[in-house]
């Protein structure tokens, strides 16, 4: 039985097939308009290091044979043949993109899908229509990403950019612009022809290629409700940033990884033409070949040499981001100035701009956000803002365990930034295990997590207990900290003092370790410590904990 995903929902793919051997399919069509659909196979730091792993109409394959090219069929218009068990372990993510080649917008398009078919059988489907987008022409379909195991994630969102914007996404970097050398004489040789040169990534002649696994099956024509509305058959468990139960600590919180390397000019560009996938840049008598949005009918040299750009449109320069069109580069300016405070463009429902702001995209029908009252920095779209109440329970409650939370429920479609005092921030997304937090420390969450008052037992305290929050469910959890936080195991002789703990693994047996004795607080040297927590816990267990106290 085939899965119907909304846009940012995640599943295991142990959970929808047993099979390493999957094809996906890409439906999508406008009038008047054309589409290149590619794979994108990136590496742990979700950046194309390897360009022989963007595989589209003119590199059909990987070079181990991993990601096939298969060609429209079976009623989609691209297809792909992906086998699990033989991607490199270098690559951590396979992105399935589609871009507009021209002129056109995302908004214009019918209703279309990509669809996972393992044995035969089709197990996932993420449908889309035009009126999810509006000028985007480039969009982030679906991504297949390793975490621990493979997932699946409904992405459906993109860049008004386009290919070039997409590919800056990614890593890589659109090249300058080069005066064209002169034209060659006619009684030139053919090998002085410009612009050729080997392949950067060239592919080692001699070996042969692997035998394709015997379990792969053709997928089936699509079902007769290709274009019904997505109806989510069961709640699928998101994974990205999810705060481990077992293993190491949770990479969620940190720092992000630093950009790769750009890519080299030229890139993406058909091997039959001149300057694909060569290396350094070239000098600049020698003119470069259009780019990757050219026909793959053009096998030729062209008669007249172009400026670089990937998927350049002809007759145009490359754009150059930051300075002002026919500045000379390297101009300084109030575009050049501001280029590395540009927002942080990515498919997901949660994208941290820097270490003390994160957006959050509500989608078309997306889940409702609560968030910190205050917190707002910034919205575009159409949000509304209203008061989350928690009730006469719910009130009595916090004000008398100290764990009230004034929120805003934020609803409609558009991005809200949120920020709070220059804290950090670190999105956990949660899927189905549960993680403890204290009220001080939440700035956001998705609505679809249950939350409640925890009381932690102990002794020797006013009143006889702490207490802090527990989350629970599928969806993220905004967690803020003053200062980089350290994410430490649980082990049997692990203490914290409760006032700089922010959160641990609801696992966690937690005890109040209380050392008040009145000998040691009649002096004026008393060291401060006296109520602690002691965390005991199986291996995998952990607690975060801040450089600061509240």
């Amino acid at each position: 039985m085939s899965r119907e995903f909304q846009r940012g929902h995640k599943a295991r793919i142990s959970d929808l097939t047993a099979g390493t051997d999957l094809y996906v399919g890409v439906q999508i069509s406008a009038p008047g308009l054309t589409f290149d659909i590619s794979c994108f196979g990136l590496d742990a730091d979700e950046r194309l290091s390897d360009d022989r792993y963007f595989v589209f109409f003119n590199q059909p394959k990987s070079p181990e044979e991993s990601i096939q090219l298969l060609g429209p069929q079976a009623g989609d218009t691209e297809s792909f043949r992906v086998t699990l068990d033989r991607i490199p372990a270098g690559i951590h993510k396979l992105s399935f993109t589609a871009t507009i080649d021209g002129d056109g917008q995302m908004s214009r398009i019918a209703p279309g899908y990509l669809r996972i078919v393992a044995g035969g059988e089709e197990v996932a489907r993420y449908s889309f229509t035009g009126a999810e987008f509006t000028t985007e022409r480039a969009v982030m379909l679906g991504d297949l990403y390793l975490k621990d195991v493979w997932r699946f994630a409904a992405v459906g969102q993109g860049f008004d950019g386009g290919l070039e914007a997409l590919l800056k996404n990614f890593g890589g970097e659109v090249a300058e612009e080069e005066a064209p050398a002169p034209a060659q004489p006619e009684a030139a040789a053919p090998s002085a022809a410009p612009g050729f040169a080997p392949p950067a990534f060239a592919v080692p002649a001699g070996p042969a290629t692997p035998s394709a696994p015997q379990a792969f099956t053709p997928p089936p024509a699509p079902r007769p409700d290709v274009h019904a509305a997505p109806t989510l058959v069961e709640p699928l468990t998101p994974s990205h940033g999810t705060v481990p139960p077992p293993g190491p600590a949770p990479a969620a919180f940190g720092h992000p990884a630093p950009p790769s390397a750009p890519l080299p000019p030229g890139y993406g560009q058909p091997p039959a033409q001149p300057g694909y996938g060569q290396g350094p840049t070239p000098p600049p008598a020698a003119p470069a070949p259009p780019g990757y949005n050219s026909p793959p009918s053009h096998g030729g040299p062209p008669s007249a040499p172009m400026p670089p750009g990937y998927g350049q449109v002809p007759g145009q320069g490359s754009p150059s981001y930051g300075v002002p069109q026919g500045a000379p580069q390297g101009a300084a300016g109030v575009g050049a100035a501001l280029q590395k405070f540009k927002e942080a463009p990515t498919g997901q429902r949660w994208t941290q701009q820097n270490h003390k702001l994160i957006r959050v995209d509500l989608g078309a029908g997306g889940q409702p956000v609560l968030a910190r009252q205050g917190s707002m920095v910034l919205y575009q779209g159409k949000v509304d803002f209203s008061y989350k109440g928690a009730g006469i329970t719910g009130r009595l409650v916090g004000n008398a365990t100290g764990q009230e939370m004034q929120l805003m429920r934020c609803t409609g479609q558009g991005q809200v930034f949120l920020a709070d005092n220059s804290t950090h921030l670190h999105p956990v997304e949660l899927q189905g295990d549960a993680i403890c937090v204290s009220a001080e420390n939440v700035l956001a969450f998705d609505e679809s997590l249950q939350y409640e008052v925890r009381r932690i037992e102990g002794h020797g305290i006013p009143g006889g207990a702490l207490f802090t929050m527990q989350f629970q469910g599928t969806g993220t959890l905004v967690v803020k900290t003053h200062g980089t936080p350290v994410v430490l195991p649980v082990t049997p002789t692990t203490f914290a003092d409760c006032h700089a703990v922010v959160a641990w693994s609801a696992a966690s047996q937690v005890i109040v370790s209380s050392q008040v004795r009145m000998r040691r607080n009649a002096y004026a040297g008393d060291t401060g410590e006296s109520v602690n927590l002691q965390f005991r816990g199986a291996p995998g267990n952990f607690i975060v904990v801040q450089p600061y106290e509240v």
